[in-house]
């Protein structure tokens, strides 16, 4: 294949500092570990009625995670991808929480892979669903990891959607911009499991990739993937200029890309040029999902 083959408050309280360093992620040696105590992990959201992250930080290393501004918030030595902090009292913390809140969609999660490697050993986004889903919660997934399909059993029977996010089905392409994440095979692997196993499902196309996932061509593999795998929702989003992420994309174009990067620098902040782009792969990205009769699957789109 060719390469063109309104957050809300995440935190509604201070976390304590760090309390302790426990050492690397297993197969990341890079990456700081350290353990805090949270007072709040479910939180109200506009992304969703409520938002829930049981880690500050994530190994999936995408390069335009715009979940980086949390460093504002929680300040790091290390880079961003090479640090996770553990909010080791997140279950109990949520079960307290839990007393008052009422029932509603929790998007899982809006600041880092709920299910990223450290999970594995963790299970603290296990144990939160599992007590969302008790309490008659909606769950609403969004991962890059494939070790989400280790709690399927949870959410059988239960109000919820496994939806998994796909940047391109270029596997070179994945490797470069996303790195840490489960590769796009493994992710689609998800949701033909998930759809087997009788949960909702959905895919995420974002961000779509400027001159390189974005194209007519691109697109309309990715929507025939989707068509392929019957998902049963649909979101597109364009690359934004949020906090924090153009140096890392600046510095990912000028050693792999350099003919794009002003290009890149173009449609992200000039306004005019942003907002032809934007129509131009919005119709794209309508095209597409019409000619693999994906319309109605469409809910969302930049």
């Amino acid at each position: 294949m060719k390469h063109g083959a309104k957050a809300g408050r995440l935190w509604a309280s201070a976390e304590t500092p760090p309390l302790l360093d426990p050492g690397p992620v297993a197969g990341h040696p890079r990456v700081v570990v350290r353990e805090t105590v949270c007072r709040s992990v479910l939180n109200q959201s506009s992304i969703s009625d409520y938002s829930l992250n049981c880690y500050t930080g994530c190994t999936n290393e995408c390069v335009y995670c715009y979940a980086r501004f949390m460093q504002r918030f929680h300040p790091h030595a290390e880079p961003w991808g090479e640090f996770v902090d553990v909010k080791v009292n997140a279950v109990e913390t949520l079960r307290r929480q839990l007393r008052r809140a009422r029932p509603g969609d929790v998007f899982m999660s809006s600041a880092c892979d709920g299910w990223q490697p450290i999970e594995a050993s963790r299970r603290l986004t296990r144990g939160c669903c599992e007590l969302l889903l008790e309490s008659g919660f909606s769950v609403n997934v969004l991962t890059k990891s494939e070790l989400v399909m280790r709690d399927f059993d949870l959410f059988a029977g239960r109000n919820g959607r496994i939806g998994v996010t796909i940047t391109t089905l270029d596997d070179r392409l994945s490797r470069l911009w996303e790195p840490g994440a489960s590769s796009v095979a493994a992710r689609c692997r998800i949701v033909a499991e998930a759809r087997r196993a009788g949960l909702r499902t959905g895919i995420m196309f974002a961000p779509l990739l400027p001159f390189l996932s974005d194209t007519t061509e691109s697109l309309e593999t990715m929507f025939e993937c989707a068509a392929d795998l019957a998902v049963d929702d649909l979101w597109v989003d364009a690359l934004n200029p949020r906090p924090k992420v153009w140096s890392s994309v600046s510095d990912l174009l000028r050693r792999e890309f350099p003919e794009l990067h002003e290009p890149y620098r173009r449609v992200l902040f000039n306004e005019g040029a942003r907002a032809v782009y934007r129509a131009e792969v919005r119709n794209r990205v309508t095209a597409a999902a019409a000619r693999f009769k994906l319309q109605d699957r469409l809910t969302g789109c930049f």
